[in-house]
């Protein structure tokens, strides 16, 4: 029996390396939005007032359901709360 080490769990459960990209991609907004979150100590209600969003969507994020959660809707909930969001890349290791 061999043991694969992975990088992260992405790589691990994922198959198709665009797609554990992604999921690598909207895992940290999520955690950034969430750190965000809080740090303000906002309620859920108060989240989706600022975010404009429902105060479903917000326990979503809380929650980490990353399925339903875009790179674009992701990025323009951080812009509402004030955030900047910037692109590193680089070649793959």
């Amino acid at each position: 029996m061999m043991n694969e080490t992975f990088a992260n769990v992405w790589d691990a459960i994922e198959d198709n390396p665009a797609e554990a990209e992604n999921l690598k991609l909207r895992s940290k907004l999520m955690a950034a939005l969430e750190h965000h979150i809080r740090a303000e100590g906002w309620t859920t209600v108060e989240a989706a007032d600022r975010l404009s969003v429902t105060q479903q969507c917000v326990s979503d994020l809380m929650r980490g359901k990353i399925s339903l959660f875009s790179i674009d809707v992701l990025v323009t909930l951080l812009v509402r709360v004030g955030l900047h969001v910037d692109v590193l890349v680089r070649d793959a290791a």
